[in-house]
């Protein structure tokens, strides 16, 4: 099995930073996994991504924070399928399915015929960093451009689709792509994302099928 990418962050020992602390300290107050939902639900709150009663892809959903908050949304009636490297052990639902696989070794009809149609995909994905910035955005962006694959193929018409991806030269080449798949895009840096990252997440809403 590949691991070319991570869901979780990497310990970096590091003086204490208050802003840092905020968004750790209100998910633990809260129960949420991982600080990381607090951008999902930034965005989500903004662009109303997942919606009672959908079924929603979470692609690199280790440690579990943006399916645990897919869940409140979707509701009992709703379904949340995690993909990752790594299981979410503490993430415990009847409506959540889990497949421990690479994403970017999986084929997108493949992945259809196990999963069927979704309503909304997610896509949290992020390289093992190498600190070499050219290399960790193409990685980066390979990882972009099949989970925007993937949705693609499991998307309905008028469903959304979100990754994660780091600011670089062939972003624009994607959000234009995005734009043309979709009635709606944006792109958007929520403000938990850490001081000093590079991430931006782009959105699509309302995807054309012709």
């Amino acid at each position: 099995m590949r691991s070319d990418y991570c869901s979780a962050k990497p310990i970096v020992l590091m003086k204490k930073d208050r802003w840092q602390d905020h968004y750790a300290r209100q998910a633990k107050e809260k129960g949420w996994l991982a600080r990381s939902v607090f951008k999902l639900e930034e965005i989500d709150t903004k662009y109303h991504l997942i919606r009672p009663r959908s079924r929603v892809l979470d692609l690199g959903c280790y440690p579990g924070s943006w399916s645990q908050y897919a869940l409140s949304k979707v509701g009992p009636r709703g379904e949340v399928i995690g993909i990752d490297l790594v299981k979410p052990e503490q993430l415990k639902a009847s409506n959540f399915r889990f497949y421990q696989a690479d994403v970017l070794t999986l084929e997108a009809d493949q992945l259809k015929s196990l999963v069927g149609q979704v309503n909304t995909v997610l896509s949290d994905l992020a390289p093992r960093t190498s600190g070499i910035k050219e290399a960790d955005a193409a990685r980066s962006m390979e990882l972009a451009e099949k989970a925007l694959e993937i949705a693609l193929s499991l998307l309905i018409v008028n469903g959304s689709f979100l990754c994660k991806v780091f600011e670089c030269q062939e972003l624009e080449e994607l959000r234009s792509r995005i734009s043309q798949l979709f009635r709606a895009s944006k792109a958007i840096r929520p403000k938990a994302v850490r001081k000093g990252s590079r991430e931006i997440y782009l959105v699509g809403r309302k995807r054309i099928i012709s």
